[in-house]
């Protein structure tokens, strides 16, 4: 970082080369939309440059990027899933055969269906927390928000995954009982 801001530009890419799938996979969880994410994520990247030297070293990096992230996607108007999302994700991620594909698509499309019934805040702090396996002090930090507002929002987050859940896919739950 510091080769960075003493402007050895051709140091950032190393920098950030560790983050990049990870924006990348975020960045097509918070859109469903596979050239949004690129895009989105090639903003990120952008502005991680051009803010770099505002950067506090006490956080931590992976973090700050994820924060960069949110709001690029925030004040880009991608927050609609697309239609043609899933396929994208079929074709990105694809099964070792026929049957499997199938039901991998299945289980995908029902996930999408019950991420899609929550806010975009819900949404934000769900996939930080839960998917990104980021801690609370984590993703507030991420966020700019209190612990207590990630424990409220991933809370009911995880309460109407589970509602959409059991009304729309009762077959998924079953085993849990």
């Amino acid at each position: 970082m510091e080769l960075v801001l003493q402007g050895d530009n051709d140091a950032f890419g190393p920098l950030v080369t560790p983050y990049r799938k990870a924006l990348l996979t975020m960045a097509y969880r918070l859109c469903h939309n596979w050239e949004d994410a690129g895009e989105l994520s090639q903003e990120t990247l952008l502005r991680t440059f051009r803010y770099l030297r505002s950067y506090d070293p006490r956080r931590s990096f992976r973090n700050w990027i994820f924060q960069i992230l949110v709001n690029v996607w925030r004040s880009s108007g991608k927050s609609r899933p697309d239609g043609d999302a899933l396929r994208e994700w079929a074709a990105a991620n694809p099964a070792e055969g026929p049957e499997e594909e199938h039901a991998r698509s299945e289980i995908r499309s029902q996930l999408m269906e019950c991420l899609d019934g929550l806010s975009r805040r819900e949404r934000e702090v769900f996939l930080l927390r839960d998917i990104e396996e980021m801690s609370i002090l984590e993703t507030a930090q991420a966020l700019g928000i209190s612990p207590l507002s990630v424990r409220v929002r991933l809370s009911l987050a995880r309460k109407k995954i589970r509602e959409r859940a059991q009304e729309k896919f009762p077959h998924l739950l079953e085993d849990r009982r």
